[in-house]
């Protein structure tokens, strides 16, 4: 009897292990098969492009010898109303006068890089990119480490892109809303129900975004957009359009369910 179970025992380890080097060989194939040469290679669009247009030298807000605060306030004293306003977009009008060129906020990175938004490209020079677990099933580990470790990827491959001009270097992610309702639809983005967690998440996860790896503290790596404003669940039900869809949250319930709190 006991000579039975070993055998069957060693039958099923063995089964496990012809299973899992079926599924390497298959995943390397894939890869074998969707490997494309680099044809191409485009540059990232940047303001304050001194190597081709040198007078832009002149200007405060493209003196990077010049603290953060400074270049901001020359930049949006520089800027006329119309152009401020063409900037209140995803997709910003440009200011050819002082060398800015367009630029669309809109990218996602919720479990990874995303063609979603309409600022991320993939070509054949870089096809892909790292797509992670959703959030929700990410969240279920409870592991801040892994929660930010997943965060610092993305933003290495989000910066790789931006490089070769396929993304921009700000993501509308992570999703920190409360996970009330499954006829939402998408409580997949979201850490859970639990507004503890989801405080945990959100912040571990935007670290791993926006945080440099040479330590400097008042730059980004990307910038980080948590989404939505609190009180949202309902993106279009029966009519009814979250873009006009008034909330009504009692104030007690504000602190304990709807505002993540770490």
């Amino acid at each position: 009897m006991k000579k039975n179970k070993a055998m069957a025992l060693t039958y099923e380890i063995k089964k496990h292990q012809h299973s899992f080097m079926l599924c390497f060989f298959f995943i390397l194939s894939h890869f074998c098969l969707q490997f494309k040469p680099v044809l191409a290679q485009s540059s990232p669009v940047f303001a304050c492009d001194t190597a081709t247009n040198p007078s832009l030298k002149n200007y405060a807000f493209c003196d990077v010898s010049l603290d953060v605060s400074a270049r901001v306030n020359d930049v949006v004293k520089r800027l006329t109303l119309d152009e401020k306003i063409s900037m209140l977009v995803n997709t910003a009008g440009s200011v050819s006068r002082l060398g800015i060129p367009k630029y669309e906020w809109w990218s996602e990175a919720l479990h990874g890089v995303s063609y979603t938004g309409p600022g991320v490209k993939f070509n054949n020079v870089v096809p892909h990119a790292t797509s992670f677990p959703q959030p929700i099933l990410t969240s279920a580990s409870f592991n801040e480490t892994l929660f930010e470790t997943i965060g610092k990827v993305v933003s290495t491959e989000g910066r790789a892109m931006y490089n070769v001009g396929q993304a921009g270097l700000t993501y509308w992610s992570p999703n920190v809303n409360i996970y009330r309702d499954p006829r939402w639809g998408r409580g997949q983005e979201t850490a859970g129900e639990d507004p503890t967690l989801n405080s945990k998440y959100g912040v571990a996860y935007v670290k791993g975004l926006q945080q440099r790896d040479d330590g400097k503290k008042d730059m980004l790596k990307v910038a980080s957009c948590c989404k939505h404003y609190t009180a949202y669940d309902v993106d279009n039900w029966k009519g009814i359009e979250r873009y006009n869809f008034n909330a009504k949250v009692l104030v007690s319930c504000m602190p304990f369910s709807w505002i993540p709190t770490a």
